[in-house]
């Protein structure tokens, strides 16, 4: 595979190429490590393309997962607690989990544990390969990335997408990085608040 085009948001790109170079040398090399023509096995039983020889997301996720996990990426959690109290949430959101819970307990509020994971993650960078449905993708930028940046985990988030003309190639549903794109600048510059480079590859 190979990057087509990417977006910086919140000067994500630019904190990478300044502070990680190396890091984004290794993303690259990732993608193009891919053989997407390899990854070309899925048989559509779709109406629209029944019978035709699609590109298997399931297929691609695993080649980028087997290439990133050789460099040293890593899956990796983020705990919080949670109430059912805004205001409570408002005051802990930004405290370490321990301080959290203590906090909305002696408020006498019920306090539950709750997490995101995130695939790979390595020196403050995550990276999210999402191949899947496009719902994943708002999750991704909107929610994982948010709670690791908010965590302290990461600096920047990474979401690697298919283009359209490849997306156009796989099963319907999937998330593609002009759409994406155009969701994220939709929300203004300043929303999600976490540095994010959007990556769009292609075959």
């Amino acid at each position: 595979m190979k990057i087509a085009a990417y977006y910086s948001h919140l000067n994500g790109y630019e904190y990478l190429k300044v502070h990680k170079p190396k890091l984004w040398k290794e993303i690259i090399g990732a993608i193009k490590a891919v053989d997407a023509e390899g990854c070309k096995t899925k048989i559509s039983r779709e109406v629209r393309t029944k019978d035709k020889l699609l590109y298997s997301p399931v297929a691609m996720n695993k080649c980028m997962d087997d290439e990133l996990a050789k460099l040293g990426w890593k899956e990796e959690r983020t705990s919080y607690w949670v109430t059912a109290d805004a205001k409570l949430i408002r005051r802990t959101l930004n405290l370490a989990p321990k301080e959290q819970k203590a906090e909305i307990e002696a408020a006498g509020q019920q306090a539950y544990l709750s997490y995101n994971q995130t695939d790979f993650v390595k020196d403050r960078v995550a990276i999210e390969v999402q191949f899947g449905k496009y719902a994943f993708v708002a999750y991704d930028l909107f929610v994982k990335h948010m709670a690791f940046y908010v965590g302290d985990k990461i600096d920047v988030g990474i979401e690697v997408l298919p283009m359209k003309a490849l997306q156009s190639q796989m099963s319907s549903g999937v998330g593609y990085y002009e759409g994406e794109l155009y969701n994220l600048i939709r929300e203004g510059r300043g929303v999600p608040a976490v540095p994010l480079v959007l990556i769009g590859v292609t075959a």
